[in-house]
């Protein structure tokens, strides 16, 4: 989950969804050059590009850039900081050519040594999402604007290069320790943006503004300031939006996202995202070592009530990748059988007429969505003799508990580091031992194996890899039985009528690139 969703205020839905509005929002007065973004967390929680992973990235997507970048509508790597790539036929040479006259916000020059530098140290760093370096066995800069990646296995690296995580050039020279350099709320970008100020714990958070040397020009109208405001209520989101005192909200529940579809002044953006929900079993201790409980659980959760009770705001997952990606596998959407956990559970001595079983499960405080899944759960588990004790907390407790196994069910957010259903099986579904994210605490070498084979596969053969892809999914979800996929997340924006140009790419989960906007007036 890495901290970041705090979905849709669920509980409100019971208000009616159709309601209109007659008010008018109130654009931004001509000439303000300030894009303000409502977030309803705090923002930043790690300023090292090497080992960001969390929520930072609505900010540092603007501060920092990446060789490559996914594009939604062919589905494939484009240029960034890079301007064109080649790779070997084997699929084990990359080699990368860079936009001449880019500069760093410290002034110093964005080049070959620069590229290598920046990821040498992620890969150091054993940190954040630095896995997606794994394959890379060494990185040569051939001359100022050429650099060459070497290697031990084929990996798409033209996607790993786009990475949402760990794949940001910045400069290493900015400072002699930048762990402490970057922890007071500096940064060492080429972006469009850079930090202005950081005021941790507050409100208005994080304040970007313009670099005045970025490569692509501030000849047309851009923002030139961006702002970061923490507002957790969706409500007072909603009216700061209507008074034109934020630009850009997020995420708003079903009654707003009804209401803002209705206003005058302010445009909607809604489409099928790349996160998942998911519940992830404890197959290292307590009853859900049983995978006959396991699967009994997965039978009991209300698919299509709870996708239903969402009105809008989620979709029903397809096995563990979601749709847009490969790795997604059609025709797997789950259906509850309450039937078939009684007998499950029976089997195993529970049940029905067996002996009574009660199971704990933690999700996000704040999160609503996860909130309305485990009253759902409890309420069906309880027609099955099964007690569930669910539990709110601050996501930062619940998976340092998570990591000592602590709960039977955890349930977390997942989207990919880079646009591949990769993300998913190396982190949450392969061995790991101590665990970070694998939180089913899964350890078994046939899993491990087809996943070991998944980055390779997809250079040298997609439809092998698709195969691997659909065989780890059997065998997780239904042979192992170690989670359940509820729903996928579907984006549902709000922002002001006067703002052009905004794309949702579901690579970034919840970003604005605000360079490409074009403010009214």
């Amino acid at each position: 989950m890495r901290r970041r969703l705090a979905a849709v205020a669920a509980l409100l839905i019971l208000v009616t969804a159709c309601a209109t509005t007659t008010a008018e929002v109130r654009q931004a007065p001509p000439g303000d050059s300030s894009f303000v973004f409502v977030e309803n967390l705090d923002v930043i929680s790690d300023w090292d590009p090497s080992t960001s992973y969390s929520n930072e990235i609505i900010a540092l997507q603007n501060v920092y850039e990446t060789l490559t970048i996914w594009n939604p509508v062919t589905r494939k790597a484009a240029p960034r900081l890079a301007t064109s790539w080649h790779s070997s036929s084997d699929g084990k040479t990359w080699t990368f050519t860079l936009r001449p006259g880019m500069a760093f916000h410290t002034g110093r020059p964005v080049d070959a040594a620069a590229v290598k530098a920046s990821i040498e140290r992620t890969i150091k760093s054993k940190a954040g999402a630095s896995y997606i370096w794994d394959a890379v066995s060494s990185i040569r800069a051939d001359d100022q604007l050429t650099v060459t990646f070497t290697l031990k296995y084929a990996v798409p690296l033209d996607l790993v290069a786009s990475s949402t995580y760990a794949a940001y050039v910045f400069d290493t020279q900015a400072a002699p320790d930048l762990k402490k350099w970057f922890a007071t709320g500096r940064d060492a970008g080429s972006g469009p943006y850079a930090v202005s100020t950081w005021r941790k714990g507050k409100e208005d958070e994080l304040t970007l503004k313009a670099y005045p040397g970025y490569w692509g020009g501030w000849d047309q109208p851009h923002y030139q300031t961006v702002k970061f405001r923490v507002v957790p209520d969706p409500d007072r989101a909603w009216r700061l939006l209507l008074r034109g005192e934020v630009s850009f909200t997020h995420r708003l529940n079903p009654r707003l996202y009804a209401r803002a579809k209705a206003t005058p002044g302010v445009r909607t953006s809604q489409r099928q995202s790349f996160q998942t929900a998911m519940l992830l079993f404890n197959t290292a201790g307590g009853p859900m070592r049983d995978v006959r409980v396991r699967r009994a659980v997965q039978k009991a959760v209300d698919y299509r009530g709870i996708v239903a009770a969402l009105r809008g705001a989620v979709s029903p997952a397809s096995g563990v990748v979601p749709e847009g990606l490969l790795g997604y596998v059609p025709d797997r959407v789950p259906q509850q059988d309450l039937a078939g956990a009684a007998d499950l559970l029976k089997q195993a001595g529970y049940g029905p007429g067996g002996k009574p079983l009660k199971l704990t499960l933690t999700y996000a405080e704040g999160d609503t969505d996860q909130r309305l899944l485990a009253t759902h759960l409890e309420m069906a588990l309880k027609q099955l003799n099964v007690t569930l004790e669910y539990r709110a907390m601050p996501w930062n407790a619940q998976w340092e508990q998570g990591k000592k196994r602590g709960q039977d069910i955890f349930v977390m957010y997942w989207w990919p580091d880079y646009a591949d259903g990769y993300s998913w099986f190396a982190n949450v579904f392969h061995s790991m031992n101590p665990p970070v994210f694998n939180l089913t605490y899964l350890k078994d070498p046939g899993t491990d194996a087809l996943l070991d084979s998944l980055p390779e596969l997809t250079v040298t053969d997609r439809g092998a890899a698709q195969n691997a892809f659909e065989q780890a999914t059997t065998r997780v979800l239904d042979q192992k039985a170690v989670a359940a996929f509820p729903w996928v997340v579907n984006y549902q924006r709000a922002y002001l009528g006067g703002i052009q140009g905004y794309d949702d790419n579901p690579a970034y989960p919840d970003v604005v690139f605000v360079y490409e906007l074009r403010p009214s007036g």
